[in-house]
């Protein structure tokens, strides 16, 4: 095992991850931004090492300065947490190549399921159910692009190869429209990834989303840890997780689980791993693989007894897996809600110091966080400042539990979202189980 880790990150993650080095008893070197000076994490690491200005691109994002400071600490691993340098394969393998080990999959892994187009062409050849779309990039002869529209029929949905969450879409439902489309959403998609390759898809009218989780070792055991539920989404931003998804029969979700195994193994995955489906009329259709932690994690934790950060750190230093799949039970049902600094209504970011902070607690509740009364939220970063998780016997159980939870749930001196997580824990629709990603954004525009 490690001696000594290196966090590349910051926020409730930073936090998250240094807890599981501690329980392993691995010393971590915390890396901020000035603006993250008095952060928990800082505080509590064992090393810190300022790496930048408040801008993610002069810190969080700075590769030269992360390894610089791997290399003053003498850490021997590098955690990337979830966003910023997480998926990024320059990142991984400029530090493989300084000698650190970086804790995730092979860089050429990233690349691979990092490139949509590339990504999709994997799952056909290991058998993975995917949506019909162009084979390939879109070329750029508008005959050409018309001619694949029209085969898919309308509406068809425009990804960029290079993009994720959420960014670089743009559905188009009449011909008309589809040229113009392509060339906005080839601009947006330079800009914001540095690659303007664009594909299509079928557009699926009312599809759930539906999240595998992998986890793998470097002698190719992998296993998966059931599903989750991410279909409450706004502007394609998840709000709400749950594991394991409502209403899908089991051997629809053991067929899918075992699929991504198989596709883990052909391509020597090592690491967590997240499949992304689309789930309609019983069907599922792959999207994409995020290869890293997810947002939602601890409620495949709450519903699995495992540690998914231990898992990572474990098998990143060599060590096998441990778990077959018939050793994975599941108990119980879990729930997330994002708690974010952020205007209720308009959703403008609500940076600011805390005034009062007082988090719930109770048989099934945990809170991921970074926070402490009296801390001040930046305005560069996500606006994401905690995560409350329920667990119950049930679903009906954990979303009592989670209402509970929330009714005690005290942050004054900002805005945030808690209103809209209430609201939600009460809609029939949520509550009957099943809603769609299209459900919340209908409902918000409603001003429900």
């Amino acid at each position: 095992m490690f001696n000594k880790v290196l966090i590349a990150n910051r926020g409730e993650i930073a936090l998250r991850v240094q807890r599981a080095c501690r329980e392993l008893g691995i010393k971590t070197v915390a890396v901020f931004s000035e603006a993250d000076a008095d952060a928990k994490y800082v505080r509590l690491a064992d090393e810190a090492v300022c790496i930048g200005p408040a801008n993610s691109t002069d810190s969080y994002l700075n590769i030269p300065a992360i390894i610089s400071a791997a290399e003053v600490t003498n850490a021997e691993a590098i955690h990337p947490g979830y966003g910023f340098l997480s998926e990024n394969a320059d990142f991984a393998e400029r530090a493989e190549e300084s000698g650190y080990v970086f804790i995730g999959p092979k860089p050429e892994t990233i690349r691979l399921m990092g490139d949509k187009v590339s990504a999709k062409k994997e799952m056909i050849d290991a058998k993975v159910p995917v949506v019909r779309g162009s084979e390939g990039v879109l070329p750029d002869n508008q005959k050409n692009i018309l001619s694949i529209a029209d085969q898919l029929g309308y509406p068809v949905l425009l990804k960029a190869a290079g993009g994720g969450g959420g960014r670089g879409m743009r559905v188009v439902t009449r011909e008309k429209d589809l040229i113009s489309a392509v060339s906005l959403t080839r601009q947006e998609a330079q800009g914001a990834f540095g690659n303007g390759n664009l594909y299509m898809e079928k557009y699926l009218g009312n599809p759930r989303h539906i999240e595998v989780q992998v986890m793998a070792d470097s002698d190719n055991n992998a296993v998966f840890l059931g599903d989750r539920d991410c279909s409450m989404q706004r502007r394609h931003q998840k709000v709400l997780e749950e594991a394991m998804a409502p209403l899908i029969p089991a051997p629809l979700k053991a067929m899918i689980g075992e699929k991504c195994v198989a596709a883990c193994k052909r391509m020597g995955y090592v690491g967590a791993g997240t499949f992304e489906f689309l789930y309609e009329n019983e069907q599922f259709y792959f999207i994409e693989m995020n290869t890293r932690l997810q947002v939602e994690h601890p409620v495949t934790e709450m519903i699995t007894g495992g540690d998914l950060v231990k898992y990572q750190l474990k098998v990143a230093a060599g060590e096998i897996l441990g778990i077959n799949q018939k050793d994975i039970k599941y108990r119980g049902h879990a729930l997330e809600c994002r708690i974010n600094a952020e205007n209720p209504r308009s959703f403008r970011p609500s940076p600011g110091q805390i005034t009062e902070w007082h988090v719930p607690g109770g048989p099934g509740i945990r809170v991921d966080s970074h926070v402490y009364s009296s801390c001040v939220i930046p305005p560069y970063y996500d606006s994401m400042i905690a995560k409350v998780i329920s667990h119950g016997s049930d679903r009906g159980e954990a979303i009592s539990r989670m209402k509970v939870a929330l009714s005690e749930m005290i942050v004054e001196g900002i805005e945030t979202n808690l209103d809209l997580h209430r609201s939600l824990l009460e809609d029939d629709a949520f509550v009957a189980g099943g809603t769609n990603i299209h459900y919340l954004e209908k409902k918000l525009a409603a001003g429900q």
